[in-house]
């Protein structure tokens, strides 16, 4: 039940007849993990916050830097130095201190990773490293969480969704196998601003829909986005019968 003040402050969510008090309701008892608080994670938590969801863990080991105010709206210029989830922590209270946040200043590994994600409803990946991302995607799937996952260099970005409770969604290695990575991140190739704001926005509708269990997600399709052209394409996504983390061989 929504008290009077959780009533109005979401009311525009409450008029959404697929949303309605219900999927709210989803929303505020929720728990999610967000890895990386740069580009995509602050948009992520901005929004996640902002539409209701009770409990956020922020992890992030990086601290904030000039160079990252160009892009990464949840950190400001007197928080340089300050670690990233600290910061983007106090932002969120300033904008919903309703929404409980748990803040990790260091990378999430091992057991340590795993207890995390065995804890929350759902993980969205904001990283910048092919070894974090592959161990959310191990973790999420030997755990059976939903993973949101976003990627964004350049003009091009990424979105999809791996939802291991269901038995035919492919996962992150299925699209990128370890000995396939090639390391690519902003320091070294640029991103345009607005992008990362694109994509971190995309994935917390992904996530929030996934929560209520409205709509139709990106789950097995990856959606394709070209910020020179402003052109999207939404690509299937199989699940590889050889992959060593969620294949069928």
């Amino acid at each position: 039940m929504l008290n009077d003040e959780q009533l109005l402050q979401y009311s525009r969510h409450l008029m959404l007849p697929q949303i309605d008090a219900a999927g709210q309701s989803e929303w505020l008892k929720a728990s999610v993990l967000v890895v990386g608080l740069g580009g995509l994670g602050s948009p992520v938590a901005l929004y996640l916050a902002t539409a209701g969801v009770g409990s956020l863990v922020l992890a992030d080991d990086d601290r904030v830097e000039l160079s990252n105010l160009q892009r990464q709206v949840i950190h400001t210029h007197a928080g340089i130095g300050q670690f990233k989830a600290e910061s983007a922590a106090e932002q969120i209270s300033s904008l919903n201190p309703n929404t409980h946040v748990t803040t990790f200043c260091e990378r999430l590994e091992g057991d340590q990773l795993s207890d995390i994600v065995s804890e929350v409803d759902l993980v969205v990946d904001c990283t910048d490293n092919f070894a974090t991302r592959h161990a959310l995607n191990r973790a999420c799937f030997d755990l059976k969480k939903p993973l949101v996952s976003g990627a964004a260099i350049r003009f091009e970005g990424q979105v999809t969704v791996y939802d291991p409770r269901h038995e035919s969604t492919p996962c992150y290695q299925c699209l990128y196998p370890k000995d396939a990575s090639v390391e690519q991140n902003c320091s070294t190739s640029g991103v345009f601003a607005p992008l990362v704001g694109i994509v971190g926005t995309i994935q917390a509708a992904e996530a929030l829909k996934v929560l209520a269990n409205i709509g139709e997600t990106l789950e097995g399709r990856m959606l394709m986005i070209d910020a020179l052209t402003m052109q999207f394409q939404s690509l299937k996504l199989p699940r590889r019968p050889t992959c060593e983390v969620c294949g069928s061989d």
